[in-house]
């Protein structure tokens, strides 16, 4: 199994308590802790308001932090979960990808996705149009970065999105282009585009849901004429995890502390329990055994948040020797 770690960028509210001038070492030191392995890759969240609502709260730009990754790190892969379309005009994220793929030596993954977050597109501008729309964008916007990754121009005269002659040059270091993850687990249309497009996807991490988008995917592979075996699957992780029980509660005690001065009562209660029962949320044993689960299911690729990794790393630590040890 491949692992993959999500660093601290705020977005969670994990890097609040610590002051904004000491956000980047912060990030930057668990990146290279990252670098020291189990991980394959590291990644952020592309938003610019905090969830589960909006606060004053910090949240950096994932780009940004893509490009100074790719400078400060020298082997882990680089990926956003997920970069949102509707966000940058695909050719001009196309050329930001590739100028940092310049920069990384050919370590960037292209997550990709619709967009979500109703209330960060309308504050930033930019409407928020029907799902239908942003599928499509979606749709477009992929053949656009592809056509420029791999040809050095692109001309589509599509429904969102209209290029002539746009042009990336230099083309990324990685040959065929950036990989794309498209992300998201919409049964008809975002699972079919992936089955299209995708070198990887990533959606529900259940057994119930992943097992289920896994069957769809297959379909629509059959349907457009694509292999579903060259296609690896992923899911995202909140890691909780303790030597015992205790152990277990103790850090779900902890994170709920942490959550608490900065979330309203009523959002806190209607999401903690949605951030502290996933599959993942156990001791070493629990972990293990339904990542064991899960890899049998086909999901081959974990990517893992860990609420405390800014402020204790006692738990990724754990994770590292006594679970990935034995499953990487």
């Amino acid at each position: 199994m491949r692992f993959g770690l999500f660093i601290p960028q705020g977005w969670r509210l994990d890097l609040a308590g610590i002051a904004p001038a000491d956000h980047w070492s912060t990030m930057l030191d668990v990146a290279r802790f990252a670098e020291s392995g189990p991980y394959e890759s590291i990644w952020v969240y592309d938003h610019f308001h905090t969830t589960p609502t909006p606060t004053d709260e910090a949240t950096h730009e994932a780009w940004t932090l893509m490009a100074a990754f790719g400078a400060a790190t020298s082997r882990v892969r680089l990926g956003q979960m997920c970069t949102c379309m509707g966000y940058r005009n695909p050719a001009y994220l196309a050329k930001v990808a590739a100028t940092v793929d310049i920069v990384s030596g050919g370590r960037v993954e292209m997550g990709i996705g619709a967009g979500w977050y109703e209330h960060e597109w309308r504050a930033y501008g930019y409407g928020f149009p029907r799902a239908g729309e942003r599928l499509q964008q979606l749709d477009e916007g992929v053949q656009i970065m592809r056509q420029l990754w791999t040809e050095g121009v692109a001309t589509l005269n599509g429904k969102q999105y209209q290029v002539d002659g746009a042009i990336c040059r230099p083309l990324p270091l990685q040959e065929g282009g950036i990989p794309l993850w498209i992300a998201g687990g919409g049964e008809r249309k975002t699972l079919r585009i992936a089955a299209q497009y995708a070198s990887y996807t990533n959606f529900d991490g259940s057994p119930e849901g992943f097992a289920r988008k896994s069957e769809l995917l297959a379909e629509h592979c059959r349907e457009v004429g694509t292999d579903y075996d060259a296609i690896v699957r992923s899911a995202n992780y909140n890691v909780i995890i303790g030597e015992t029980e205790k152990d277990v509660r103790d850090k779900i005690a902890w994170y709920r502390s942490h959550l608490e001065p900065l979330l309203p009562a009523d959002v806190l209660e209607s999401r903690f329990q949605g951030y502290t029962d996933g599959p993942l949320v156990g001791t070493v044993e629990q972990v293990a055994e339904r990542l064991a689960e899960l890899r049998k299911l086909g999901m081959s690729y974990a990517i893992l948040y860990f609420p405390e990794i800014a402020y204790d790393r006692s738990g990724v630590e754990l994770f590292n020797r006594q679970v990935a040890a034995e499953l990487a």
